[in-house]
């Protein structure tokens, strides 16, 4: 019986290990012509090398950042050590430089992985008050000349926004490639790759994905050379994502743009109000001209969005205070807010500071607010019925 094609507006899911080879000869072109990442049907040879429905992923992503090629890995940490390994050479390998203000697991990283079982010569490059000198980065910089440098575009969880415009300039006139974490940004706010940006990150299960119901990372550039390393690397690690969460993610990529300007937006109007609360101490936002780097903010993002995180702290005598409060809150909206270790999903979600960062951040009172894309009357009445408890 002749089969027939189905004619679905999604792409297949392909939870194949192995994929049939045509014949000898082409499974010899197959092999040795695999790491040109064609996406013929015949050049898939095993979900570990590439799997079409990733691949269908990884091209709704090149949309978004608008690059050549992005490549999905198992997670936000994968894409990082995938960006960054390729810079390694042995004994050869030139210094890493790093901005400070960027993900508390990518500072393990460095710590756990990258110097001490590693030994790379890593170098990093930290705020004055809140704000990045980039006369002081060009001083770090001409002396050191890493291979590379690393920062993100929005900072977590003071929400810090880097320069990334003149931070890709400077590092380009001294010779250094420069890699983005783009996760609290998303290529809706900017896309750093139309700057000059040679790597673009991101933790696809945040904002990306947006459901909470995934964990993926992905790489995003322009530069063919960069492309087949990481291609080479996450094949021999093994950080290739799976088919059905390549899937998932897949499905709610076409909600992005509607889901990110929602969350945005909600968050926006809640950092204004929240900023003239009495109960309130410090509203971080780049959104508010009392953030430090709101300049830089208005500057480099685009479509007038600032993002959906908020971290603020509560106003109090003491610390014991500010803990009461902070603690206070977060039993009086635990119904509807929970508190969850990450960030981007449909509902709002809540983070304790001092629990996860200690003394880096030593305001007791402080809270980081995922804003998510419920609706803003409910989300309000929420927030401001725990205010008023205290």
């Amino acid at each position: 019986m002749r089969k027939r094609q189905v004619n679905s507006p999604r792409t297949p899911l392909y939870r194949d290990t192995g994929f049939e080879l045509y014949d000898a000869s082409t499974t010899a072109g197959s092999f040795t012509e695999e790491s040109a990442h064609e996406r013929e049907p015949e050049m898939y040879i095993y979900s570990r090398y590439r799997n079409p429905t990733v691949v269908a992923a990884e091209e709704e992503i090149m949309k978004l950042e608008g690059c050549e090629w992005a490549l999905l890995t198992q997670s936000g940490m994968s894409a990082i050590d995938t960006a960054v390994s390729v810079f390694q050479n042995g004994k050869d390998t030139l210094p890493w430089l790093f901005f400070t203000e960027i993900y508390g697991g990518t500072i393990s990283f460095i710590d756990s992985v990258l110097r001490k079982r590693r030994g790379v010569d890593i170098h990093t490059f930290s705020p004055v008050d809140g704000i990045y000198s980039m006369t002081d980065f060009e001083k770090t910089i001409s002396r050191i000349k890493p291979s590379f440098v690393y920062a993100e575009t929005i900072s977590n969880p003071l929400l810090v926004v880097a320069d990334i415009k003149e931070i890709i300039r400077i590092s380009h006139k001294y010779g250094s490639k420069v890699i983005v974490d783009n996760t609290f940004a998303t290529p809706l706010l900017l896309r750093p790759l139309d700057l000059g940006a040679d790597i673009v990150v991101h933790s696809a299960t945040k904002y990306l994905a947006g459901h909470g119901n995934i964990t993926a990372g992905v790489i995003c550039g322009n530069d063919n050379n960069l492309r087949k390393e990481m291609v080479e690397y996450r094949k021999f690690v093994g950080h290739m994502l799976s088919p059905d969460d390549a899937y998932r993610l897949n499905t709610q990529l076409k909600t992005f743009d509607l889901r990110v300007k929602q969350q945005c937006s909600n968050a926006a109007k809640l950092a204004v109000w929240m900023a003239g609360e009495k109960s309130i101490g410090t509203v971080y936002y780049p959104g508010l001209k009392s953030h430090k780097t709101h300049g830089t903010a208005v500057e480099l993002l685009e479509h007038g969005y600032f993002g959906a995180m908020i971290t603020f702290d509560f106003a109090g005598k003491n610390a014991d205070e500010k803990r009461k409060k902070r603690d206070a809150f977060i039993a009086a909206v635990s119904d509807t807010i929970k508190l969850i270790p990450t960030l981007g999903d449909p509902h709002t979600i809540l983070m304790p500071v001092e629990a996860v960062w200690g003394s880096k951040y030593p305001e007791p009172g402080m809270i980081r607010l995922s804003v998510g894309f419920e609706n803003y009357d409910e989300l309000f009445k929420t927030i401001s019925d725990a205010i008023n408890l205290l």
